[in-house]
């Protein structure tokens, strides 16, 4: 069971808006910042900017800047010949596994406009290849801040506590949780963030204390927006709201100790 903490304050269900695919790669949104948020910034890239591509359907002036310095041209060269091989060997028969293949096109297309900068995020800066947190929020307001750094983003958590004011909405997948509970606690504690909804991937699974050992996380900063005190009653996932990450394996039933 996860602690009372994790539980997700209670959220109009109207603002509560999934912005992305209906699997890996979407996120929940409270609709408010939408207006109110000049850029989105996403701290890990890989190959999917789904929910980068929707949100600026719902916002066009916005800004987006992503950074990953995984995602580079031997990444785009390995995965194509990967995707190029399993297509001749027809293991990607449906439109969309075919369209996967030409993926690099889609980033440079998506990516003219917008800004991708190759890059380490890390607390302290140490080479060119690495930009710290507090670089990437520098001379910034109104952001809506997408994490995803597996496990490295208990390195920043502090900085992005201090840097909060910049911030209307935080999306953060936090790994290993049982492991970096104490953690997570810590940072919520100090924070005005505040939780509106989160959400287990079933691709990591559950651990030995049956919890997640990865879970989505949406926090919206109290001092900008109205947040509710009493703390929600809704099971998660929620129906029609959180679909699987992985869709051959069930999604995973959060449980609080109240």
């Amino acid at each position: 069971m996860l602690p009372n903490i994790f539980k997700p304050f209670r959220s109009n269900r109207y603002n509560l808006l999934r912005v992305g695919p209906r699997k890996d790669g979407g996120y929940i949104i409270d609709r408010r910042v939408i207006k109110r948020s000049k850029t989105v910034i996403a701290c890990g890239l890989n190959d999917d900017w789904e929910f980068e591509k929707n949100y600026l359907k719902m916002n066009p002036e916005s800004k987006i800047i992503a950074y990953d310095h995984t995602v580079n041209k031997k990444f785009w060269k390995k995965r194509f010949k990967k995707d190029f091989i399993a297509l001749i060997l027809l293991k990607k028969i449906t439109i969309n596994k075919i369209l996967d293949v030409f993926k690099y096109i889609d980033y440079k297309f998506f990516f003219k406009r917008n800004i991708h900068i190759s890059k380490k995020v890390v607390l302290n800066k140490k080479s060119v290849n690495e930009i710290s947190i507090k670089e990437i929020l520098d001379k910034k307001k109104n952001v809506i801040l997408k994490i995803d750094i597996e496990g490295d983003e208990y390195k920043i958590l502090n900085v992005i506590n201090k840097e909060q004011s910049k911030i209307n909405l935080l999306l953060v997948e936090f790994h290993n949780i049982s492991k970096n509970m104490q953690k997570i606690k810590n940072f919520l504690n100090k924070s005005k963030f505040k939780i509106i909804h989160l959400h287990g991937n079933n691709y990591g699974g559950v651990d030995k204390f049956n919890n997640p050992t990865v879970i989505e996380v949406t926090l919206i900063n109290s001092k900008k927006f109205s947040v509710n005190k009493i703390k929600s009653t809704q099971k998660y996932p929620i129906f029609g709201l959180d679909f699987k990450n992985l869709k051959r394996r069930e999604d995973i039933k959060l449980k609080f100790n109240d």
